[in-house]
């Protein structure tokens, strides 16, 4: 069993800043890959940025490609999403996941545990 807590959203200005983090419970967290994912207001929720177990490996939805960084530290059980350039489209609840299998990184319903969100708000 893996507890996920996300925190670091918040209200921030278009070309702004934020780092969102997800600490993670249990001893086995570097067996997962770890997902970012987002979901906006009447629209589905949409993969973000994924990194492998060991961090060695990491995939972005283009829509976010060089302006987002995920990395992750296994000491501390934690995954981060370094979020820069932030435009008003960006503006979501931000979750994160864990998953079992890289080759589902991309497909929600593959994931075996989520947080519960952080909003993540970007003003005009």
């Amino acid at each position: 069993q893996v507890q996920l807590v996300e925190s670091g959203g918040g209200l921030v200005q278009a070309g702004g800043s934020l780092r969102l983090s997800c600490a993670a419970s249990g001893r086995t967290f570097s067996s997962y890959a770890m997902g970012w994912f987002r979901q906006a207001p009447g629209k589905e929720r949409e993969f973000v940025a994924a990194v492998s177990g060991y961090g060695g490996t990491t995939s972005y939805a283009d829509s976010v490609k060089g302006r987002f960084t995920i990395f992750r530290d296994n000491a501390r059980n934690t995954v981060y999403l370094q979020m820069n350039s932030l435009k008003p489209d960006d503006t979501a609840v931000y979750y994160c996941a864990a998953v079992g299998s890289w080759l589902a990184i991309r497909t929600p319903s593959k994931y075996d545990y989520w947080g519960q969100g952080t909003q993540v708000t970007v003003s005009a």
